[in-house]
């Protein structure tokens, strides 16, 4: 039997991250109460990490909950889905109302408010949270995103902020809003993330192609650009994966399997985008592009029948090219960020969760993947301006992406002509130029519309809906 309610806040589920993060908190000087479905984890985690601060481990679920100082706080750290319900069902009848149940996996959004829902009439808090920075992260301190009541924030708040990354002061934690909030947040930054990582690797790609130049060459490149405004933790990361030398004398980048995986929260994202109508053209390019990368056989028979141009691409002017490909970087990150902002902003009006805007990117600063330099501009941006229609008419955002446009038109451009895909590159740049034309073919389309489903439209110069009788001699307009 274990020691009776000594521990401020116990972490169930003690793989790599729910290890850490009881390590965290452990560190910070938390007492944790640590439990695991295989005791041999609780007991290695104390054995080897004790010195790290207090825990209070526990072989049973019962002992686990009797060791929390009440209202009881208990991290979920399992595998989302059933795994997740499995242990929330096994931990509801031993707590009381007023408890909080805080999921840190990366469940979905929609599940947590169910969740939240069924246990808010319990009496229980269900607090999703979504946590970011990986490994690293979960020790040394991640970005934080709770969700949940503001009462349980109460008792979580000061916790989570004191374990969270710290940026100039302030913690990389905030309280998002109501029930699945923090998922929600924590979905479109993993969707902005997939974005972010496939206009890396085509930015990466096009160098090599361009350039001929050898993935070590092009980690002083990548080096280079994170002295500046693209400065950002994955930025950094590129650089040392380029550099970095296999066993076999090969660079480490030419031996990896070109096959990219996923976990799902980027197919969540864009079908949450479809879902609110928002258009997510970057997140979405980066998630399809992962897919082509797995379907191996496609691939292979597809080189069969269009192999590639004997001519190789070479640029002329190396400064130039490598300077607008920076250019067009920074302009579709900014195009990636945009629209994951945008559907944030949609999703807090569709579940009435009056999400922070610049407070989001406040906690997005340190501690997780996508943290960069420009995420204080955003904050900025929307601290000025909380109805600003898109990031890209801010200022900052709008002078840099203006002066990126020719620099990107001809990354496209030249990209296509040499038969280099850029998906994430090319669908930002469309993207850019629908938002700013003065007309778009959707009235062509609308007509369509109406002509095989009588589906109706309207016109520039009168209000009302209107219907054409195609079938008839004269095909006239009458009121819808």
């Amino acid at each position: 039997m274990t020691e009776q309610a000594t521990a401020q806040i116990g972490v169930t589920g003690l793989a790599v991250m729910g290890r850490n993060l009881a390590r965290n908190l452990a560190r910070n000087g938390f007492a944790v109460a640590v439990h695991n479905r295989s005791p041999e984890r609780t007991r290695s985690l104390v054995a080897e990490h004790g010195d790290e601060g207090r825990f209070v481990p526990a072989e049973s679920l019962a002992d686990f909950v009797a060791a929390l100082e009440r209202p009881r706080a208990v991290i979920v750290m399992v595998k989302a889905g059933g795994p997740t319900d499995a242990v929330i069902d096994e931990l509801v009848p031993l707590l009381d109302a007023g408890d909080i149940i805080v999921d840190c996996g990366n469940a979905h959004f929609a599940d947590t408010r169910r969740r939240e829902e069924a246990l808010r009439k319990q009496g229980l808090h269900v607090v999703g949270t979504g946590v970011s920075g990986g490994e690293e992260g979960a020790l040394r301190g991640p970005s934080i995103m709770p969700g949940g009541s503001a009462e349980s924030y109460r008792k979580l708040g000061p916790i989570f902020e004191k374990i969270a990354a710290q940026v100039d002061g302030v913690p990389c934690c905030r309280h998002i809003g109501p029930d699945g909030a923090g998922h929600f947040v924590k979905m479109v930054h993993n969707g902005i993330e997939y974005a972010d990582m496939q206009l890396i690797a085509e930015a990466y790609d096009l160098l090599r192609a361009g350039l001929g130049a050898e993935p070590a060459e092009i980690a002083d490149i990548f080096r280079e650009w994170n002295s500046g405004e693209l400065e950002s933790f994955l930025i950094e990361i590129t650089a040392d994966v380029l550099a970095h030398g296999d066993a076999t004398g090969r660079a480490f980048v030419d031996v990896v399997l070109d096959q990219a995986e996923q976990k799902g929260t980027g197919r969540w994202t864009v079908q949450s985008a479809l879902d609110l109508g928002i258009p997510i053209t970057g997140i979405a390019e980066a998630t399809f592009a992962r897919s082509l990368s797995g379907h191996a056989g496609q691939r292979e028979a597809a080189r069969r029948a269009f192999p590639a141009a004997g001519a190789t691409w070479r640029v002329d002017d190396r400064e130039t090219f490598v300077e607008d490909v920076r250019r067009a970087l920074l302009a579709s990150k900014i195009v990636a960020y945009a629209q994951g902002f945008d559907q944030i902003r949609a999703g807090s009006r569709e579940y009435d969760w009056d999400i922070d805007l610049g407070g989001t990117a406040t906690i997005w600063r340190g501690g997780c993947i996508i943290r960069a330099r420009f995420l204080d501009r955003i904050r900025q941006a929307y601290d000025d301006q909380p109805d600003l229609p898109t990031l890209l008419v801010a200022p900052w955002f709008a002078d840099t992406v203006r002066d990126g446009v020719p620099s990107w038109r001809r990354v496209v451009a030249e990209a296509a002509r040499a038969g280099v895909p850029a998906p994430a590159f090319s669908s930002s740049l469309s993207y850019f130029d629908a938002l700013r034309a003065d007309r778009l073919p959707a009235a062509l389309i609308q007509g369509l519309r109406d002509n095989f489903g009588a589906h109706t439209y309207r016109r520039v110069d009168r209000d009302g809906s209107f219907h054409t009788l195609w079938a008839t001699a004269d095909r006239r307009e009458v009121e819808a």
